[in-house]
């Protein structure tokens, strides 16, 4: 197991971490950096090094990073239990310090400087923004399923050496301690100080259902693989790797009729059910351009059948045979998606891809929510076959994998957000009917749905994950949450959905462009330089024409005056109806025009991404195609299997 409490020694030559429980008489596990030199030490010497100069209680080191002054030490400095799966903790992680191995900043110029506190407030903003999940026990980056197939030398091994590699968030950072590990004489010792961080969500519920005992949990596990934010990250890459890319694993865990005075459930029988989500893995993007709905791009379609061949083989292998259900629309502007969506499958030609276009909007229009049932259909026979993990812990000696899962249900939107979870949260309540039956706790034909006080609370676990997933890559809650949340759409919650997406478009235009560089620099897609040919270049400065920096305030200004006339119609000083109205429609006309021009010009006004530009390294996407809206050939929307 890694370590769940260190002290951290800091002086002016060294940082020491030690175990809170250490005994140099049983192992060699205090870790000694020096700070002048960078180097990292695995020693039993604690003394030597942890003077008390300054001593912070600390969960765990996140990793290291460098940047233009050098290093600096990420550590979790805060933790919130979230509960027990498995009778093992698992922790939100609440609060990170960011420490330089340098005292000062005096080795950098001051445009060096001010990048430096740039670079130090993109990774704390990405620290603070996104929601982190950890646990010095139990492995959140794999599910049970995997867990239970792995070999006993395998579960022996510390989370870190057998994480997820695509769920393992802090995998780039935590290099340092990595290679350490490789090359120390005693490795196990470091491998306990790598924590695995996961970036996601994880809720446990401990409950009753008909007077038993049971434990519901929901793990959604975002990739790191092509991350960033909504318009920044869609598509698919060279590797296969698509944006936006979650596996969400629903539990159960039952101890059968055991009699039992506390809510604890160890476990003795582990169900689980897995699906994924993920961007539409074909080249596309959608060029922000000021306007609500940005312009289309749709790549070459050879390059996407040879990226998409990638994306399959890896999930297949991962998760077995593929359900494909496609939920955006027919008609209008999503159309060449779908259109190259069902293209890629079709070409693919493998009987291993089971596709399914679900047009959901049109399906449901007019709040007809019920009309998912006829998705459900469809997807009754393969998901019968697909089953479900069913893990009987029973005899600790002999634990059984009765049943596996042997597919996966991967569920897209144009966003994977909103559409997506409803979909989900209503596989998953499906599913959950059958496992709860097959283990006794529901009669045969009973259902989960009869159980309000448990529906209510799943209900809000499934909306609250869908808005963990939608924060970390569209910068707001999900859409739709209120079906989610009551089993109904509401008026109340169209009205939220409006707010929403209001506030994604301010964000995803105007301040998605910092996000997506915290993603770069965090997970190690941008490399931090002090100096290229003896000459420092920051990436921060772009110089805007005259017009980008003046628009805005004149818009502004614009938007203030026009107010206050409206508000105090003496401010004008004006005497006559005729010249107030003159000086209303003065101002009026400068906020019209201001608006027009940003909408014509809307390119030069959004936030890009500085670190990775658009155009460069995020494949098949340049800002010079913005213009083109590629055509996409008419093929017949069909399920394909």
């Amino acid at each position: 197991m890694s370590h769940q409490s260190l002290k951290l020694y800091i002086n002016e030559e060294t940082f020491t971490v030690v175990p809170e429980f250490y005994d140099p008489e049983v192992s060699r596990e205090v870790i000694v950096i020096n700070r002048s030199t960078g180097t990292l030490e695995c020693t039993a010497e604690a003394s030597t090094h942890a003077t008390r100069e300054n001593v912070w209680n600390i969960y765990g080191i996140m990793g290291f990073i460098k940047l233009l002054a050098g290093e600096y030490m990420i550590v979790i400095t805060n933790r919130k239990r979230v509960g027990q799966i498995r009778g093992q903790d698992i922790y939100r992680i609440t609060s990170f310090e960011i420490v330089p191995f340098v005292k000062d900043l005096s080795s950098l110029t001051p445009a060096q400087a001010a990048d430096e506190q740039r670079y130090v407030d993109l990774l704390t903003d990405h620290l603070k923004i996104n929601t982190f999940y950890m646990s010095y026990t139990y492995d959140l980056t794999q599910t049970i399923q995997r867990q239970a197939q792995f070999s006993k030398e395998t579960m022996n091994q510390v989370p870190s050496q057998r994480a997820d590699d695509r769920f393992f968030w802090n995998k780039f950072i935590s290099t340092k301690l990595i290679d350490a590990a490789k090359t120390t004489e005693n490795p196990s010792e470091l491998y306990k100080y790598i924590l695995p961080v996961m970036q996601g969500f994880v809720q446990v519920l401990p409950t009753k259902i008909n007077k038993k005992q049971v434990l519901f949990a929901l793990i959604t596990r975002r990739s790191r693989y092509r991350p960033g934010t909504r318009y920044f990250s869609r598509g698919i890459d060279a590797k296969g790797h698509v944006s936006n890319f979650v596996e969400t694993e629903q539990i159960v865990l039952y101890d059968g009729d055991k009699e039992s005075t506390s809510d604890v459930v160890e476990g003795r029988i582990q169900l689980s059910y897995v699906q994924t989500r993920g961007s539409i893995p074909v080249y596309w993007s959608q060029i922000i351009n000021s306007k609500y709905t940005p312009k289309l791009w749709v790549g070459d379609s050879r390059k996407s059948l040879e990226a998409s061949r990638a994306h399959f083989d890896e999930q297949i292998a991962i998760y077995g045979p593929q359900l494909l259900v496609n939920l955006v629309n027919k008609k209008g502007y999503e159309l060449p998606m779908s259109q190259a969506y069902a293209r890629n499958v079709e070409q693919l030609n493998d009987g291993r891809l089971i596709y399914t276009h679900f047009d959901f909007h049109h399906e449901c229009r007019k709040m007809r929510w019920d009309r998912i049932s006829l998705l459900l259909d469809q997807l009754e026979p393969e998901l019968v076959k697909q089953s479900y993990c069913f893990f009987d812990a029973s005899n600790l000696k002999n634990p059984v994998l009765q049943k596996t899962q042997t597919s996966v249900v991967r569920t897209n939107c144009m966003d994977c957000l909103d559409r997506t979870n409803v979909v989900q949260s209503t596989l998953a309540r499906h599913v959950l009917n059958q496992q709860l039956r097959d283990i006794k706790v529901l009669d045969v034909k009973e259902k989960i749905e009869e159980h309000e006080d448990f529906m209510v609370s799943f209900r809000n676990i499934w909306a609250d994950n869908a808005d963990a997933v939608s924060f970390t890559y569209s910068g707001t809650g999900a859409l739709k949450t209120d079906y989610t949340r009551t089993g109904q759409r509401t008026k109340a919650g169209a009205l939220q959905d409006f707010s929403n997406s209001a506030t994604r478009y301010v964000k995803n235009n105007y301040l998605d462009g910092s996000r997506q560089d915290g993603f770069d620099l965090f997970l190690g897609n941008f490399s931090v330089k002090a100096a290229v040919a003896g000459k420092y270049v920051s990436p921060f400065h772009t110089e805007k024409a005259l017009r980008v920096r003046v628009v805005p305030a004149i818009l502004i200004f614009a938007f203030i005056m026009l107010l206050v006339n409206l508000i105090f119609p003496r401010f004008s000083g004006s005497n006559s109806t005729f010249m107030y109205l003159l000086v209303v429609s003065f101002w009026f006309s400068v906020l019209v025009s201001g608006v027009r021009y940003i909408v014509q010009n809307g390119s030069e006004f959004v936030q890009w991404p500085k670190l990775v530009p658009v155009g460069n390294d995020r494949e098949q996407v340049a800002v010079e195609n913005a213009s083109i809206k590629k055509p996409v050939e008419e093929i017949p929307l069909k399920n394909l299997s």
